[in-house]
């Protein structure tokens, strides 16, 4: 079987404990210093800026993330339908940088203090 294709299969046949681990984001230049880390999973809680695309600099919390998608809704970020409908514009995880974390739960900030080695 031709190499991009087992590829393909493996991100998006992937079972959605292995998708969540894609869903991530790279972290701003102060959270890289603060962490020691270059990227983070995203999470309903987390502050992002929009890095590409037409909703470019666009700033907000996420709502919501969508890990078959792996793309996250921002708070504020609509666009109208035909009809007149609002609906939530969804941004893949790796267009958005994230400013500021949520670090309410402890499990995670452990996580993050760790830095990407693993060991303490």
């Amino acid at each position: 079987m031709k190499a991009s294709l087992v590829r393909f299969k493996q991100i998006y046949g992937a079972p959605l404990h292995r998708r969540s681990r894609q869903v991530c984001a790279p972290l701003s230049e102060e959270l890289r210093r603060q962490y020691g880390r270059r990227s983070v999973r995203v999470r309903k809680g987390d502050t992002v800026r929009v890095m590409r695309g037409e909703y470019k600099g666009v700033e907000g919390k996420v709502q919501r993330v969508h890990v078959k998608e792996c793309r996250v809704e921002i708070e504020g970020l609509q666009r109208e339908k035909v009809r007149g409908d609002k609906v939530p514009v969804l941004v893949h995880a790796s267009k958005v940088m994230v400013i500021a974390l949520d670090t309410s739960d402890k499990l995670r900030e452990g996580v993050l203090r760790r830095g990407k080695g693993g060991a303490t």
